[in-house]
């Protein structure tokens, strides 16, 4: 197309690019509106070009030259478009400079003018290699935005999965906990219902009795009543001799009725009255309610949590956990699943199996992220055998089999006792104006007693 003009695709009749080009009989080609033009203004059907006759009405498409107009059209748009965009669209000069101020290309008019009155000017050649450096740095800064939008992308996901894991899990344990207590019940239904029967059947056994004793009085008085009416029929010398053991045997049956005997009936009472609440109380015997339950979302993902959440291990390999803004990634502590923000509170930790533990108290807006967190707001009382490991608080020298904890949030005490020996151990004293989680470290077994083993 280099080697052609636009006069190669002019239609010779109305002297534009070709539009809807059709091709002639004798080889030349005109646009078909202007074609039909001719045709109706003549009225006879030649070549607006040589005036040879056409030997067709409704001559065929050049779609080579077509497809060939389309093709420059195109190409003289983008042409203009690109030499419109390096004119200044108030002078129609070429944009040469670029002003700081404004951050726009302008011309020498421009520069001059005075809407650019003491503004700085660059040459645009100068000017590029800066801004590009600066878009190159936004750009980095971008991508590595998008970067780590792709991992919170996948950290989500994965958070996703392990709240539906978590819900199973919970679910699973529900169910379990749930299937005691209707256990339980059915015991109790079953046991209830059964005492019911066996008073039941003594007291049908009791009346049973009773019923036979009756049926031989009736028995022995329907014998004494024939036999009085058959005596009626003798003669009078045998009627007077058998007068006396006749009087003596009616005398004998006419002893009192025989009384329903007292309690004779089923004691409902017994067996409804303030039936839920007796099973109730039953059930606390084998219910346990521990005052401090752990919460696993706070947990260090080497700390194993039992399923009740009142015990803690840690774990050789390291759990699968997301690393939400409430769990601890460096030290391996646990909170409890509630706050305190007044009041009094206590609670028994079993620390036995521990040679290295941390038991106390600490604010909800403590750092939970990295090692700082017994730098600031932590109240706690610790034992390490090997002295291992560093964790600000009073450290306890001797070993104990329990710890209990005693908050006073009002007074903005903690105190500390070994409730074995009913010992004191350490008080901390100061004004609590955060909310207070219980806190929990250790690298053993480590247990939160239930209140009636306290």
């Amino acid at each position: 197309m280099d080697s052609l003009s636009a006069d190669d695709f002019s239609c010779p009749v109305c002297i534009e690019i070709f539009k809807d080009p059709v091709v002639l009989s004798c080889s030349h080609s005109v646009c078909k509106e202007c074609l039909q033009q001719s045709w109706r203004t003549k009225e006879t059907q030649e070549c607006p070009v040589c005036r040879r006759r056409s030997s067709r009405d409704d001559p065929p498409c050049n779609r080579v030259l077509k497809n060939l107009c389309e093709s420059l059209l195109k190409e003289k748009k983008e042409r203009h478009s690109s030499e419109s965009e390096e004119l200044c669209s108030l002078h129609s000069e070429k944009l040469k400079l670029f002003c700081l101020e404004d951050k726009q290309p302008v011309c020498l008019v421009c520069r001059d003018s005075e809407k650019h009155i003491n503004h700085t000017f660059r040459p645009i050649s100068e000017a590029v290699p800066t801004y590009k450096e600066e878009l190159n740095t936004a750009l980095k800064a971008l991508q590595e935005t998008l970067k780590h939008r792709e991992t919170m992308k996948e950290v989500f996901g994965k958070t996703v999965q392990h709240v539906k894991s978590q819900a199973d899990h919970t679910e699973r344990q529900i169910k379990q906990q749930f299937e005691k207590l209707h256990q339980f019940l059915r015991d109790e239904e079953e046991a209830t219902i059964t005492a019911l029967r066996e008073e039941e059947e003594q007291k049908k056994k009791m009346m049973k009795e009773k019923l036979e004793e009756i049926n031989t009085h009736i028995s022995a008085l329907s014998h004494t009543i024939k036999d009085m009416e058959e005596m009626m029929k003798d003669s009078d010398l045998c009627f007077l001799k058998k007068f006396p053991v006749s009087m003596e045997r009616v005398q004998i049956s006419s002893q009192p009725d025989p009384q329903t005997p007292s309690g004779a009936l089923i004691h409902v009472p017994r067996y409804l009255g303030n039936l839920p609440f007796r099973v109730w109380k039953k059930m606390q015997d084998i219910v346990q309610n521990t005052p401090v339950i752990l919460d696993p979302n706070t947990a260090h993902p080497r700390l194993l949590l039992s399923d009740d959440l009142t015990s803690l291990r840690w774990s050789v390999n390291k759990q699968s956990l997301p690393d939400n803004p409430e769990r601890f990634d460096e030290c391996y502590c646990v909170l409890g699943s509630e706050g305190f923000n007044s009041g009094t509170h206590c609670w028994d930790v079993e620390v036995k199996e521990s040679l290295c533990w941390s038991v106390g108290v600490t604010t909800a807006s403590n750092q939970r992220k990295g090692r700082d967190f017994y730098n600031t707001d932590v109240w706690s009382v610790q034992y390490d055998q090997y002295e291992l490991y560093e964790r600000s608080g009073f450290n306890i020298k001797q070993y104990l089999e329990r710890v209990r904890v005693y908050l006073d949030y009002d007074r903005g005490t903690v105190s500390f006792s070994d409730p074995v020996s009913n010992t004191h151990l350490h008080t901390f004293t100061t004004t609590f104006t955060d909310t207070l989680f219980p806190s929990f470290d250790s690298f053993s077994p480590l247990r939160i007693l239930p209140l009636n083993s306290q």
